[in-house]
């Protein structure tokens, strides 16, 4: 399969396949952001103090801090942050660049950093326990990263067996890897979305890795947050303007859609990766744990219009609101894209591909009456890979030569929509009749319940790498794999 079949043209259209349920920041301090006449306005959210190229490396802390979650009179929540901030600051470099930094954990969980979408060296992947050693508290870990891809990029913690707790109390951000040549944007803003397990009284609610929640649908929280600050995101440009949203969900569960209402959305990168230009079937996107999309919006010439971006949990909860105020700009002329990545491959030979299988099985049973039943089974290992949970001293799912195409059925058995992510490689979401496939790359990918989807790569980057979850209760429980490439 080296092309779109005869009814799927190269340049992807919206259909009804397009955005399947298998399509798997940052410290903002000021809450609204005016673009100025006459120039663009590029957010550049909190920044790290991380350094690049050969010089000595900053530190990045995580450690206590209080935050307000809800708006006052809500007291402080007690959280876990970095440089006192949550979502951690954005962290940019230019692609080609290095981006150094020691991270200093004063928590009192192990910790490393993972970085969802980076395509990097399997020793800088941050899976703590398998790509590297977690860091104590007291300790530190100097990361260097030098991505070949440009892209939005989510880092947060992942540790074998202690993820959801250092996640759930605050610790992610986003990593930004600017093209070499951006498209002209009149805002370029990050949204990172969390959502928090909090009781009445702001406190965080206890973790419990072997309550039932983990063997269902995972940590839910009670309440969100859109880059540290209680929703919507407010938003002032003048009518015309073109935003650039860069929108990641930080979620240690939470899978929700998107819908855009007020503008024409237009996706030019999914999971970080370059694609052609598409508008969301019915102007909604799924968003799972994990998952990060470039979308560009051109505003509404009119004063006072209204643009939102809306998850879809309940009644609806708006994230962003955009209201267009002042003179109106001239809209651009040309539709928004990004130049795809020369770097992944147009075609995946099929015919002599590995064909590895990957099941999930347990977790609750839905019964009947749509409950729960939770009798059965053992609430410590809930989750099955391929008969077993993941181990980091077992046989690999599959060892291969680097080059190596891969086209790996996914088999989810179980009652719950399943999210995995690949580490180190981006894949090709293959169409469930098996005749085609999606025109955009993933790293993450929705498996619905009770459904069999094939994704397709080229094991082109040497080392171990994971198949997680990204729902991070069931990661810490072994829903996991890994595959090697030599």
């Amino acid at each position: 399969m080296t092309r779109p079949p005869p009814d799927r043209p190269t340049r992807l259209r919206a259909s009804r396949r397009q955005m399947l349920a298998g399509l798997g920041g940052a410290a903002l301090l000021t809450p609204t952001f005016a673009a100025l006449p006459g120039r663009a306005l590029s957010q550049t959210p909190s920044e790290a103090n991380t350094s690049s190229g050969d010089g000595p490396p900053k530190t990045l802390v995580a450690g206590p801090a209080k935050i307000r979650l809800r708006p006052a009179p809500a007291v402080e929540s007690d959280v876990w942050a970095f440089d006192g901030a949550t979502p951690g600051p954005v962290l940019r470099i230019k692609q080609g660049e290095t981006l150094r930094f020691k991270l200093e954990n004063r928590t009192t969980a192990l910790l490393s950093l993972h970085w969802q979408g980076l395509r990097g060296e399997a020793s800088q992947d941050g899976v703590g326990g398998f790509s590297q050693p977690p860091i104590a508290p007291g300790e530190s870990f100097e990361y260097r990263l030098t991505p070949p891809d440009s892209g939005t990029i989510l880092y947060r913690p992942l540790v074998l067996g202690g993820s959801s707790e250092p996640a759930g109390r605050g610790l992610s951000g986003l990593l930004i890897v600017e093209e070499q040549e951006p498209p002209a944007v009149d805002l370029d803003l990050p949204m990172l979305v969390t959502d928090w397990l909090i009781g009445d009284d702001q406190a965080i609610q206890p973790f419990e890795p072997h309550g039932a929640s983990a063997a269902a649908a995972g940590r839910l929280g009670s309440w969100l947050t859109v880059n540290g600050k209680p929703p919507p995101q407010p938003v002032q440009l003048r009518p015309g303007s073109r935003v650039r949203l860069r929108l990641a969900n930080g979620c240690n569960a939470r899978i929700m859609r998107l819908r855009f209402d007020g503008a024409k959305a237009a996706v030019i990168a999914v999971d970080g990766q370059p694609t052609e230009t598409f508008e969301p079937v019915h102007a909604q996107l799924p968003f799972a744990p994990g998952t990060r999309y470039d979308v560009v919006l051109d505003l509404p010439v009119e004063a006072g219009a209204s643009v939102n971006v809306t998850a879809l949990i309940g009644p609806g909860l708006p994230l962003v609101r955009i209201v267009t105020e002042g003179a109106a700009k001239v809209p651009p002329a040309a539709a928004p894209a990004l130049k795809l990545n020369p770097a992944l491959p147009a075609t995946v030979r099929m015919q002599d591909a590995l064909r590895p299988d990957l099941v999930i099985e347990g977790g609750a049973r839905l019964t009947p009456d749509r409950t729960l039943d939770f009798t059965g089974f053992d609430l410590t290992r809930p989750w099955l890979v391929n008969g077993g949970t993941g181990a980091r001293d077992g046989k690999p799912l599959f060892s291969v030569k680097r080059g190596t195409p891969i086209v790996m059925a996914i088999d989810n058995r179980t009652a719950f929509v399943q999210p995995l992510h690949v580490h180190g490689h981006a894949f090709r979401l293959l169409h469930p009749l098996d005749d085609g496939w999606e025109n955009y790359f993933l790293d993450t990918v929705q498996i619905p319940e009770g459904k069999k989807r094939h994704i397709a790569f080229i094991a082109d980057n040497p080392g171990r790498w994971l198949i997680s979850s990204t729902v991070l209760e069931r990661f810490d429980l072994g829903l996991w794999s890994w595959f090697e490439v030599v």
